[in-house]
């Protein structure tokens, strides 16, 4: 055989390898509050099954959006289950798969060398220090909507609202808290617990009767094109390796 024809057969067998690679993957869409966790999880589902996993990070509210008009997602997972829910009820999912995979908890963050005392827990945000709060966009980040319901709860939302800086999901809020761009954040116990967060910063819970339960739901969509591969995925994240992935990142997890 010449090394034309070598060549040649070589950049065949690629292009099929590259294609059947394609074919395995499957595109996730996932909440923000997800990006340290959804890592480990796609990470372990991947060796386990050989397919490949691409995860999407952004605001719940933005990819409901996104999934309403076509958008190229296999799964959805929202830190809201109502959206979820909403995409069921339009036909938009496949039948049988919503799943509430987790419940998820906000705290106050500072970095290390803020002399803010979080013992007051939201209270301190009223401290003078504080000149600027970082949350995620409550218009559509579920967290920034239980970080308003918390702060309304303890009756100084009017008091801190001029205060507020939105970060587009709840991972650019951290991000603002952390690079000091805010004087305190009100994130997801998830990224507060990631590496560099909890290396960087403290942090005490907002007490879960301040806002409404933040009840996390997945759906596989019908639209997706890899629905054996969406269907597996699924089933990987019922077990329960994945729930001690999820409660070691702060997550509840109902049922197991």
């Amino acid at each position: 055989m010449n090394i034309r024809r070598l060549g040649g057969l070589l950049i065949l067998v690629m292009l099929l390898l590259t294609q059947l690679g394609a074919a395995q993957q499957i595109t996730v869409a996932a909440a923000a509050d997800l990006q340290f966790a959804m890592q480990d999880i796609a990470s372990r589902f991947e060796k386990e099954s050989g397919k490949a996993v691409k995860v999407i990070y952004g605001s719940s509210g933005n990819f409901f959006q996104q999934v309403q008009n076509g958008g190229p997602f296999d799964l959805f997972f929202s830190a809201n289950l109502d959206y979820a829910k909403k995409l069921e009820d339009a036909g938009l999912t496949e039948p049988g798969s919503l799943y509430q995979y987790a419940t998820g908890k906000i705290v106050l963050w500072v970095p290390t060398e803020s002399k803010l005392d979080l013992n007051r827990g939201l209270p301190a945000l009223l401290d003078p220090a504080v000149r600027k709060i970082a949350i995620a966009n409550p218009q559509h980040a579920p967290y920034g909507q239980a970080a308003v319901a918390a702060m309304k709860k303890e009756n100084m939302y009017a008091r801190v609202a001029d205060k507020l800086v939105l970060g587009e999901n709840i991972s650019q809020a951290a991000s603002f808290a952390l690079s000091g761009s805010a004087d305190v954040g009100i994130i997801a116990l998830s990224l507060a617990l990631s590496p560099d967060m909890k290396q960087k910063g403290r942090y005490v819970e907002v007490s879960a009767a301040d806002y409404p339960p933040i009840e996390q739901g997945c759906v596989i969509l019908k639209s997706s094109t890899h629905k054996d591969v969406a269907r597996a995925f699924l089933g990987f994240v019922k077990t329960p390796a994945v729930a001690e992935i999820l409660r070691s990142y702060g997550f509840g997890v109902l049922g197991k």
